[in-house]
């Protein structure tokens, strides 16, 4: 991901998969705000803000990487899966 060069990049080394920076730079490509980032990905706004900040009560997280994989199926239309067949999001 390249939004301001490779500092957006080079940061995900230091997370093992996606930054937060990343995160961010996900959510606001897709115009979403941090509730409904939270509601797309079924968690809670407070999550979210854990996720851009990458870190909780003063202690380094990392993004998961189901969250990462969601991102990505969100990002390509994907709002939910049955097993067999994606479903496109609302927006889509």
């Amino acid at each position: 991901m390249k939004a301001n060069g490779e500092d957006i990049e080079a940061a995900a080394g230091d997370y093992g998969g996606m930054s937060p920076k990343q995160f961010r730079h996900w959510r606001k490509s897709l115009g979403l705000k941090q509730r409904e980032a939270a509601e797309l990905l079924g968690l809670k706004k407070r999550m979210i803000q854990y996720y851009e900040r990458g870190e909780r009560d003063g202690k380094r997280i990392t993004i998961p990487k189901y969250i990462r994989l969601a991102c990505y199926a969100i990002s390509r239309g994907v709002g939910d899966y049955d097993g067999h067949e994606a479903q496109a999001t609302d927006e889509g």
